[in-house]
């Protein structure tokens, strides 16, 4: 269980880390075993310039690459990870800085890591992949998709915005101040699982690479309406995204222009779906995401 010190902390410096360790508590304390446990089928390392990438793969079939929220890697999808195996091939990667894959000297930013992942889709010869992302992965994602069309077949974004602005004021305030708690924090995450499963990563810098990331204002919303992949947003009803930036993510998509009329054919490709009784922090902590997903990929559109 995180120490009563961290978590006090957490919720007044921190509210809005892409991944709540307040949310996933009860997840820390067992050692990450809803998903950490899986049986892998394979996992290695893509040489993607100075990078390393570590991934994992589970299961078989069609190609469905996952992008994690920031601080945690692969075990962020929980129950999630096991339902998508069942019928897709899971390759659940760990950006830079991140689990078992090294920080090289770079800053973060969501175009430089969508593009580690368009290599590390070519290294695995995988041609077009479908492509998942959470929170600070649903940024990359998102990028990904931008920058590199020709490797990206359908898109999922996981409560994540096109824009800055699109998340509520606290949660950037959050990342703002991030810097200033990064050492105490890290010292916290050190002696919890999460720190103990990825010993390896230096977890003051991570946080204070991230805070710096998320502080910088971005608009991608004339680069998503020429998004061409088949995509679908799935949010919290209790997001840290603002509704009325979901409804313009969407529209900008092509969604919500028109009723779809009786039969359906009018609707647009896009696909909007919302978690009832979720936030953004304990979004993936049920198979419901996988349950919007799976239906979605295997959707004729």
């Amino acid at each position: 269980m995180l120490r009563r010190k961290f978590l006090s902390l957490c919720r007044t410096a921190l509210p809005a880390i892409s991944l709540s360790f307040l949310s996933l508590n009860k997840s820390l304390a067992k050692g990450f075993d809803a998903s950490h446990a899986m049986a892998k089928d394979n996992s290695g390392y893509a040489p993607i310039g100075a990078l390393r990438m570590y991934y994992e793969i589970y299961g078989e079939g069609e190609p469905l690459v996952l992008v994690h929220g920031g601080v945690q890697a692969s075990e962020a999808f929980g129950p999630n990870l096991e339902a998508l195996a069942k019928t897709r091939k899971a390759i659940a990667v760990h950006l830079q800085g991140h689990g078992h894959t090294k920080d090289i000297d770079r800053p973060l930013r969501f175009e430089s890591m969508a593009d580690d992942i368009a290599g590390l889709i070519d290294y695995l010869k995988l041609g077009k992949a479908d492509l998942l992302g959470y929170s600070l992965g649903g940024g990359v994602a998102l990028q990904t998709a931008i920058r590199h069309p020709s490797s990206v077949n359908r898109l999922i974004v996981i409560s994540a915005a096109m824009q800055h602005d699109g998340s509520y004021p606290e949660v950037n305030a959050a990342f703002d101040q991030m810097s200033q708690h990064a050492a105490q924090i890290a010292q916290n995450i050190n002696s919890s699982p999460l720190g103990q499963l990825y010993p390896e990563v230096n977890w003051e810098k991570l946080l204070r690479k991230i805070g710096e990331m998320e502080s910088r204002n971005f608009n991608w919303s004339a680069q998503v309406k020429q998004i061409k992949s088949p995509t679908e947003l799935i949010f919290a009803d209790a997001d840290s995204i603002h509704p009325e930036h979901i409804v313009a993510f969407y529209e900008a998509l092509g969604g919500g222009q028109r009723d779809a009329g009786l039969d359906g054919s009018s609707r647009s490709a896009a696909r909007l779906g919302i978690v009832p009784g979720a936030t953004h922090y304990n979004i993936l902590s049920t198979t419901m995401v996988a349950e919007m997903v799976l239906p979605f990929l295997a959707s004729t559109l």
